[in-house]
C-alpha cells in the first residue's frame, strides 16, 4: 500500500493541471478540484450581480457600469440574433451563460500563490455540460414556443436534409465543448509553462493575451448558443 501511494504521489505531482480525481463510488470519479473552482465562479458571479443591483444610480459607477456594459453588449446580440421577444425571454439565461463561462475563462489566470487557480472551463466535462444545456434547452424551448412545429426545420427545405440536420444535432455540441475546453487548458498549461521557463515579463504578456482569449470563447461560445435558440423564435 505505501509503494502504490508513493507511486500515485510521483505520478500526480507530474501533472501540470491538477483535477485532485476522487473515485466516490465504484466507476464514479469526480474532479474535485473542477468542482471547488466552479463553486467559486459561481459566487463571484452572484457577488458581481449583487453588486451591480444594490443601490441602481442613474449615472452608474464601479461595477454598476461594468456590469451594465456587459449586459447593454449580450441585449445587442440577443435582439440580433431572437428579436425583442427572443431577448426577453432569453436574457436571463444567456447573461447568467456568457458570466459564468467568462469568469470560468478568467479565474485560471489568477496568480498560483497557495491556492491552485485553475478555470473549470479546462475540464472537458464542463465544457461538455454547458453545451449540452444549451442543445437540450433549445429544444424545451423550442417546444415552449412552436410546439411540435417547431421540428419542421429538419424536413425544410426537402426531407432529404432530416440526416444532415440530425448530424448537426450531435456535432454542434461536441464542437462548442471541445473549441472552448481545448482553447483554456491550452492557455493554462502554456501559462505554467511559461512561468517554470521565464518566470518573469514573459508570462505577464501571455497573462493578458489570455484574457482576451477567455472573453472573446465566452463571446463565441455565447452567440453559437445564440444560433440554437433562434429557431424558436424565427418566423417562417
Amino acid at each position: 500500500m505505501g509503494n502504490e501511494a508513493a507511486a500515485a504521489a510521483q505520478e500526480h505531482s507530474g501533472e501540470i493541471i491538477h483535477y485532485l480525481a476522487q473515485e466516490v463510488a465504484p466507476g464514479i470519479v469526480i474532479h474535485m478540484q473542477t468542482m471547488y473552482m466552479t463553486w467559486i465562479t459561481m459566487a463571484v458571479v452572484f457577488v458581481l450581480f449583487l453588486l451591480a443591483a444594490k443601490n441602481p444610480k442613474m449615472v452608474p459607477s464601479g461595477v454598476q457600469n461594468v456590469m451594465e456594459l456587459f449586459i447593454d453588449f449580450l441585449n445587442d446580440l440577443m435582439e440580433g440574433q431572437l428579436g425583442i421577444k427572443g431577448r426577453k425571454y432569453m436574457a436571463p439565461f444567456i447573461i447568467t451563460l456568457f458570466m459564468f463561462i467568462f469568469i470560468s475563462n478568467e479565474i485560471g489566470m489568477l496568480p498560483q500563490v497557495g491556492v491552485h487557480w485553475t478555470s473549470p472551463t479546462n475540464d472537458v466535462n464542463t465544457c461538455f455540460a454547458l453545451s449540452l444545456t444549451v442543445a437540450i434547452g433549445a429544444h424545451i424551448v423550442g417546444m415552449c414556443q412552436k410546439g411540435l412545429s417547431h421540428y419542421k426545420h429538419y424536413i425544410s427545405p426537402s426531407p432529404a436534409f432530416l440526416p444532415l440536420h440530425l448530424l448537426d444535432e450531435v456535432v454542434k455540441p461536441l464542437t462548442m465543448a471541445l473549441r472552448l475546453f481545448g482553447n483554456i487548458l491550452a492557455g493554462e498549461i502554456l501559462l505554467i509553462v511559461l512561468y517554470q521557463l521565464a518566470p518573469w515579463v514573459v508570462p505577464e504578456f501571455w497573462v493578458m493575451f489570455s484574457l482576451v482569449i477567455g472573453f472573446l470563447q465566452a463571446f463565441i461560445f455565447t452567440m453559437l448558443a445564440l444560433t440554437s435558440f433562434a429557431l424558436a423564435f424565427a418566423h417562417h
